[in-house]
């Protein structure tokens, strides 16, 4: 009885490791095809501002300026709304921005939480894939990100910090005057990576 209950337990120890296997490896073929998806979709989005906009080069423009609370154009691809291309040479990363996020949408690229790049208030959030914003934690005080709006309007931003905040602290997200932030959350969920940015004026 002994031996067989021994048995019992290996055999329960060894499919819980291959399950566990299985699911480490679904998560990284899930965050491959999701970064294969968003650079696919950032090349479509970048080829769109760079010929649809040549015409409007020094009129429209800058409307924004003038009229900061206007809504972010958008470009609908497969059903979803993007706000634009997101930048991160530091990670060697570019990215497409969908403007409303869901958990859905989280897989797909990253989304827009809250906020505009007009207002001085955008905040992106990001699945932690290594394709999305898996590595923000890597990135140090100085580094530069780029977004770029669907009218073509290129935003500079330079990190000026970072935090660990709890994943219920919706307003330690929101709070402060930072005119981009980004955020993922950390393997497991319970804390959320957040990187703090502000706008180069020229």
């Amino acid at each position: 009885m002994k031996v067989k209950k021994n048995k019992r337990i290996i055999w329960t120890g060894l499919l819980l490791i291959a399950a566990a296997l299985l699911l480490i490896f679904y998560n990284i073929y899930e965050g491959f095809m999701a970064g294969r998806l968003a650079s696919q979709m950032a090349e479509q989005l970048e080829e769109f501002i760079f010929t649809d906009n040549e015409a409007k080069e020094g009129t429209e423009m800058q409307e924004y300026m003038w009229n900061p609370d206007m809504e972010m154009p958008v470009k609908i691809i497969d059903g979803r709304e993007y706000v634009g291309v997101l930048c991160i040479p530091s990670l060697k990363l570019v990215l497409p921005v969908i403007g409303n996020w869901s958990d859905s949408n989280l897989k797909i690229a990253p989304c827009r939480y809250e906020g505009s790049a007009y207002q001085d208030n955008l905040i992106i959030a990001g699945h932690n894939y290594t394709a999305h914003f898996g590595r923000l934690g890597n990135m140090r005080e100085g580094d530069t990100v780029i977004f770029t709006d669907m009218d073509g309007n290129v935003f500079t931003y330079k990190m000026t910090e970072w935090e660990i905040l709890k994943s219920a602290d919706i307003e330690g997200m929101e709070k402060g005057d930072w005119d981009l932030t980004l955020f993922t959350c950390t393997l497991g969920g319970k804390s959320r990576i957040t990187i703090r940015f502000e706008r180069e004026k020229f």
